[in-house]
């Protein structure tokens, strides 16, 4: 039975409550934004990494290579999740998400402070890679991690509102990310921006440090896990006893990483490459789509905590699937400042209204005893499988097929997906109540 926070918060004020949850909801936001900035800001310096670590006579075929590694760190994922969602189901959610913080740092220094292929030889793309590794490991805890210790510090009734910061967060990355590439490329050469410039994000990033280090002495453990009975071997028993929970928890966020890998973190690349649009311009849509989950994002959380989670899902699946196709359509016929600043707006929407609900409803999905490794497993082995080799399948799909609709039918492919295990979901285990 999950203890709920009325019980654990026995004799503390509602002051001290509120004063609690603000605290876990800066630490949780603030700490899974930089992690994620970390990881993604390798996706958006690619064609500058690509020539400084994987230099090849064929521009195509060193952005290949360099997309491929950006892959690569995403095969680490489920054993990330396997090992530290484990350890947080065991141990505690803040000393998986500490865990978890430490080794992205670790990563992003590595990739960070690398000299050049130039300077050191078959050396740097080597580190770049082991890097990426640890990267991929870290960010396979983080999402678990967070997303548990976000619900279970939540008022029952307003998960969908407090869980949807983790998401809110990852809109923060896209802004901060999007920042770095927008000012870089317009206010710095191309030489300075090979030589020196890529490396300024990758130091930001390190601020993650003294996040940790707060996490650490200053946030209390989630109630559920303190006063919840634990699993003594977590990944058995989400594989024995939740496998149906974990086939539809993939389902459901399918269109999550779709959505995210595709029209945020593939679209400067895809802009600039296929649309021939200037690279400030591409990093100026991701900003605006990033703002807009910053703040769409819990608004969505809170929608769905009256009106029912799962069918807010569902609404806003069939949404996207209806609409993506068209406006990459759109897009291409008129490669415009005016037509692509519109459709990032449309699109920041949409993604903002699916992925606000979703942590809560994936969390409650799976019970206490295991929560973490279930949605580990569920955010990796989806990112792994539909995710993490996006960049690369879209950009060798539109090579082969000579068509750019390619990332739009990606996006739309996954909605289909997301919405049969949605109606699924709900009709096995109903939707969450407004009175519960």
């Amino acid at each position: 039975m999950e203890m709920t926070n009325a019980a654990y918060g026995a004799g503390i004020t509602p002051l001290d409550q509120q004063r609690r949850l603000r605290r876990v909801v800066a630490a949780a936001t603030i700490g899974t934004a930089l992690e994620w900035f970390d990881l993604v800001v390798y996706g958006f310096f690619a064609v500058v990494i690509a020539k400084l670590f994987f230099p090849s006579a064929n521009e195509l075929t060193s952005l290949l290579v360099a997309l491929s590694t950006f892959g690569g760190s995403y095969l680490m994922r489920p054993l990330g999740a396997l090992l530290l969602g484990s350890y947080a189901d065991r141990y505690g959610r803040k000393k998986g998400l500490t865990l978890s913080i430490a080794l992205m740092a670790v990563g992003t220094l590595m990739i960070a402070a690398t000299p050049s292929y130039a300077s050191i030889g078959i050396a740097a793309p080597i580190i770049v890679v082991a890097g990426r590794l640890v990267q991929g490991i870290s960010a396979g805890g983080e999402f678990g991690a967070s997303t548990s210790f976000l619900v279970e510090h939540s008022p029952r009734n307003q998960r969908g509102f407090y869980a949807s910061f983790q998401m809110a967060a990852q809109g923060g990355t896209a802004v901060i990310a999007s920042l770095f590439g927008t000012l870089l490329t317009h206010y710095l050469t191309p030489e300075q921006l090979l030589a020196w410039g890529w490396r300024i994000p990758f130091i930001f990033g390190l601020l993650i440090i003294p996040v940790a280090y707060f996490i650490r002495r200053h946030v209390d453990e989630t109630p559920v896990f303190v006063h919840d009975a634990h699993a003594g071997s977590p990944v058995r028993e989400t594989f024995t006893d939740n496998k149906m929970r974990l086939l539809l928890a993939i389902g459901i966020y399918v269109l999550v990483t779709a959505s995210s890998y595709v029209i945020v973190l593939y679209m400067p690349t895809f802009a600039i490459k296929q649309l021939k649009l200037d690279p400030s311009l591409a990093f100026a849509g991701t900003l605006l789509i990033g703002a807009m989950q910053m703040f769409a994002c819990p608004l969505a959380g809170a929608a769905a905590d009256r009106l029912g989670r799962k069918r807010v899902l569902l609404v806003c699946a069939v949404a996207l699937g209806l609409i993506v196709i068209p406006l990459f359509v759109w897009l291409i016929a008129t490669p415009t400042s005016f037509a692509f600043i519109a459709i990032c707006a449309l699109l920041g929407v949409v993604i903002s209204g699916y992925q606000g609900p979703m942590p809560a409803v994936l969390s409650e999905l799976f019970p206490s005893r295991v929560r973490t490794t279930g949605l580990a497993l569920t955010h990796n082995l989806a990112v792994a499988i539909f995710g993490g080799f996006a960049p690369l399948i879209l950009t060798w799909g539109v090579s082969v097929t000579h068509s750019k609709l390619v990332p739009g039918a990606y996006v739309a492919a996954a909605a289909a997906i997301s919405i049969v295990s949605l109606l699924i979901c709900i009709r096995k285990f109903g939707d969450h109540k407004p009175t519960e």
